[in-house]
Formats: C-alpha cells, sequence, structure tokens
C-alpha cells in the first residue's frame, strides 16, 4: 500500500508540472510608436536625457493652467463687485430722490400737520440792528 501511495503521489506531482505552463515571450506589437522610439531618430538614451527638459516644460504647462484659472477667478469677482456696484448705486439713487421728495415744503408741512406745528401764514419779517455811533 506504501508504493501504491507513494506512486500516486509521484504522478500527482508529475501532472502538476505538467500542467504548469510557461507563457510565451510576449513580442512587442510593430506599430509606429515603437519604430519611431526604437528605429527612429529618437533612441530610448536620447528620450532619458531629455527627460528634465519634458518635466520642465510639463511644470511650465501646468503653471500657465493655474494662472489661467486665477485670472479668470479675478474676472468673475470683478464683475461680482461691479454688479453689486451697480445695485447699491440704484439703491443710493432712489434713496436719494426719496429724500428731495419728503424735504418739499408741502410734504413736510403734510407730515408737521399731523404732530401740530401749522405753516405761518404771515410773511417774515426782516429784523436790522441799527449801529450806534460809538461802534458798539
Amino acid at each position: 500500500m506504501t508504493n501504491r501511495l507513494r506512486s500516486e503521489i509521484e504522478e500527482e506531482v508529475a501532472e502538476k508540472q505538467l500542467i504548469v505552463e510557461e507563457k510565451p515571450v510576449r513580442e512587442i506589437p510593430d506599430n509606429f510608436f515603437t519604430q519611431f522610439l526604437n528605429k527612429g531618430f529618437v533612441t530610448t538614451e536620447e528620450a532619458t536625457k531629455a527627460l528634465p527638459f519634458i518635466l520642465y516644460v510639463a511644470f511650465l504647462c501646468m503653471l500657465y493652467i493655474a494662472n489661467r484659472h486665477l485670472a479668470e477667478r479675478n474676472l468673475r469677482e470683478i464683475d461680482k463687485v461691479s454688479k453689486e456696484l451697480k445695485e447699491l448705486t440704484w439703491d443710493y439713487k432712489s434713496a436719494k430722490a426719496e429724500l428731495a421728495y419728503k424735504s418739499t415744503l408741502t410734504e413736510v408741512a403734510k407730515r408737521t400737520d399731523t404732530i401740530g406745528i401749522k405753516q405761518s401764514i404771515e410773511p417774515p419779517q426782516k429784523i436790522t440792528v441799527k449801529e450806534d455811533q460809538n461802534g458798539n
């Protein structure tokens, strides 16, 4: 029985080894990009040497985009403030016109009539003071 069990275990191990297949090495497809990098005028070494410059250009592009966003945000704030200024200007003009209307003689007379103050009927009199000859 021991031989039979040992032989079965050996067969199973052999089957597992047979089942494991090696994956074939994947070939790089022969498209334009790979031809351009491998066989063209740009080699891997030159691309590696140019990497700092490419990173510098990418950084400048990010700065350009950030500057654009800041400028647009400032424009939106300017528009918001100018709309608010127009609204406040309209409020000021309407309040000024209302004050001018309420300070007219007839409107003041109507408002003071409710408290008991009446408009004088007699014209105002001019008071003159005669100066003494002494200068007092």
